[in-house]
């Protein structure tokens, strides 16, 4: 049975994470069009991820959702790295291949920011994305994040080091574009 909706967009909808939906995450994290882009990007077993989203292991601070199309699941959106004081998450989305370039990345990590900002009293998100990750850096400046910086030679993937590309937007910023 699908758990129900938390935030509702036109085509998505973000749900908990469920023991159920941990075979999905699996096969999504280990596909190859998105391992190579995490950091750091290694095979996670099953056992892994059942013990990343069960509920002992969560910081209170940490908010995952997956991420469905009529109840089927297409992916995972949510922020970690919280620094309460300051009000600063990085934001992080995940679409399976199969469902990749149909715009759910952007619906959902639109209303991540959104809940983060308007419900979690953050002022800045801030993400760090390897220089051949296209879709990510593209998604990320359609949603309106601003590129801060560059890290050189950050990450090996592929035998070779690649830059990441730190990228950052602020409430204020958010509130403008709306």
């Amino acid at each position: 049975m699908s758990e129900p909706a938390f935030l509702i967009g036109n085509s998505v909808s973000l749900r908990t994470v469920e023991e159920e939906d941990v075979e999905f995450i699996h096969e999504t994290v280990n596909s190859s069009e998105i391992w190579k882009t995490m950091q750091p990007s290694r095979p996670y077993s099953l056992n892994e991820i059942r013990s990343i989203f069960s509920p002992d292991s969560e910081s209170s601070s940490t908010v995952r959702f997956l991420v469905t199309t009529e109840a089927e699941p297409v992916g995972l959106v949510g922020f970690s790295e919280v620094n309460e004081t300051a009000g600063v998450a990085e934001p992080s989305c995940w679409i399976h291949p199969d469902y990749s370039g149909e715009g759910y990345g952007t619906e959902a990590a639109k209303l991540l920011i959104k809940y983060g900002f308007d419900h979690c009293r953050l002022h800045k998100f801030v993400a760090e994305v390897i220089e051949f990750n296209e879709p990510a850096r593209h998604l990320l400046e359609k949603i309106g994040f601003v590129e801060e910086g560059r890290q050189r030679e950050q990450d090996f993937v592929d035998g070779e080091y690649h830059d990441c590309i730190s990228y950052g937007l602020l409430v204020s910023e958010w509130q403008q574009r709306r």
